[in-house]
């Protein structure tokens, strides 16, 4: 049999098992493995038929732990369709939209469901004023004066100890500190091309990006990219002639939360190593994982240099500390060079207290108890979406990160949406905001790191219920 009918053949047994209530919500499904053995099919035939399950939203993917069949209310709600940009390097940006959006950062009357950071009520707030303490008593002259180009020593050996545990085998002379993951991001940018070069990313893709490359006269080229499993490899592999830097977001990217397979990481890096095509990779999210195990990333498996990893503490411990860093590999010293134009020298107090936080292990407490809200709180998101917004929204199932891409039926504007939302208090992120395309348009990203109440859930309320008025009113 084609192997293009057989892997939906097996799909869609499994699927009338599940639908039959043969297979129940919660069971474990068959590995990879024990497929391919029971059917002899391939492994490549096997995940297919698990991604078919996956995209009718039938089961759900646990990194670490396997497959099983989805909890109420997932088999409601489909995943969003697989995005489509157009091939041509595009720089169309949505600054009206996007002013408006971040324009609400800050406003203490507002449901902030737009921007992706943990909320203060679920970071360590007392522990780090503590820190900030300790480090003005510990550092030579209260850190007032400049330290070593490459950053704050602490922090670079903590970070280096960490990334044993997703196969980064880095050291601390490997890694330099930046005000934040967006000056890594830019940092990088200026390093490695100029003007008029052209870039890919994936689609949709963080605003900041977009807005970064355009700024410093990129092309921007989207690739078309998978809800949960990332990049489409192929459209990477055709883009090859056209493309001079590749910036990903491999692990639980916002907004569509997907993330790359180690398979298709160890693909990208060995492609663009071949074209000598530099890959930023931005990591912020890999500490968010919901699963048992922290992913890998696409640096674990760079042996020449060509991966720039970049990351900070932004989304998972202190956004305005503004402590990130980079691991430039061969571009180490074009990135020393740059920040020593830019900034000289990183703000020492707050690095050593993000650095000896790292050291006690209080951060890795920090983090288990985040990712468990985190995990409860998408849980918690999905099932009111899928009890009050319209029949036919589509949602993504990220195993990670901070934020849920929905997908509207044709017809509502989530720009009119922001619209209408803005008056009751609740500020959303449209989807025209991720691109600088023409796409997107009913779709949008909500923010998962606000803290659970009723309140909060009468605020999504509201807006499921403002989308059914936009989709009432096209209608009629």
């Amino acid at each position: 049999m084609n192997k293009e009918f057989l892997y939906m053949e097996i799909a869609n047994g499994m699927a009338q098992q599940i639908k039959s209530g043969v297979l129940k919500s919660g069971d474990r499904l068959p590995s990879v493995r024990r497929l391919c053995e029971e059917h002899r099919i391939s492994m490549n035939t096997a995940k297919r038929v698990f991604l078919e399950l996956e995209g009718q939203s039938l089961i759900d993917s646990r990194p670490q732990s396997g497959y099983f069949v989805s909890h109420h209310p997932f088999p409601k709600l489909p995943i969003p369709e697989v995005s489509q940009p157009s091939s041509v390097a595009n720089s169309n940006e949505p600054d009206e939209l996007i002013r408006k959006v971040y324009g609400s950062m800050g406003n203490e009357e507002l449901t902030l469901l737009s921007i992706a950071v943990p909320d203060r009520a679920l970071l360590p707030l007392a522990k780090l004023k503590k820190e900030i303490l300790h480090a003005t008593r510990e550092l030579q002259g209260g850190g007032a004066e400049y330290e070593a180009l490459q950053g704050n020593a602490k922090l670079r050996r903590m970070i280096a100890v960490r990334s044993l545990a997703w196969g980064g085998n880095l050291n601390e002379n490997d890694l330099i500190t930046t005000s934040g993951g967006m000056n890594a991001l830019s940092l990088c940018l200026m390093a490695l091309g100029k003007p008029g070069d052209t870039i890919a990313i994936e689609s949709p893709c963080y605003p900041g990006i977009l807005q970064l490359a355009v700024g410093l006269g990129y092309k921007v080229l989207e690739l078309p990219t998978h809800p949960i499993t990332g990049i489409e490899i192929n459209a990477l592999k055709e883009a090859i002639p056209k493309i001079d830097i590749c910036l990903l977001i491999p692990n639980f990217n916002t907004p569509l939360g997907s993330c790359m397979s180690d398979e298709n990481k160890k693909e990208v890096v060995t492609l663009l190593s071949k074209h000598q095509i530099p890959l930023i990779e931005d990591d912020v999210y890999g500490d968010l994982y919901f699963g048992t195990q922290r992913p890998k990333c696409c640096k674990s498996f760079d042996t020449e240099g060509n991966v720039l990893w970049c990351s900070s503490v932004s989304k998972t411990l202190a956004p305005g500390y503004r402590v990130g860093w980079i691991a430039p590999g061969k571009y180490k010293e074009k990135l020393l060079k740059l920040k020593l134009v830019h900034a000289i020298s990183s703000t020492s107090v707050v690095q050593e207290a993000v650095g000896n936080f790292l050291k006690t292990g209080r951060y890795e407490i920090h983090l288990r108890h985040l990712r468990r809200t985190l995990q409860d709180n998408c849980q918690k998101y999905v099932q009111a979406v899928a009890a009050y917004f319209p029949d036919g929204t589509k949602i993504s199932r990220p195993q990670g990160g901070l934020a849920l891409w929905l997908e509207f039926p044709k017809g509502i504007d989530t720009a009119r949406l922001y619209d209408l939302a803005i008056k009751q208090q609740i500020s959303i992120a449209p989807g025209r905001m991720f691109t600088l395309q023409d796409q997107f348009d009913n779709c949008m990203r909500l923010c998962i790191g606000l803290p659970w109440s009723d309140e909060l859930k009468f605020k999504l309320k509201q807006v499921g219920n403002l989308a059914k008025v936009i989709l009432q009113a096209v209608k009629s």
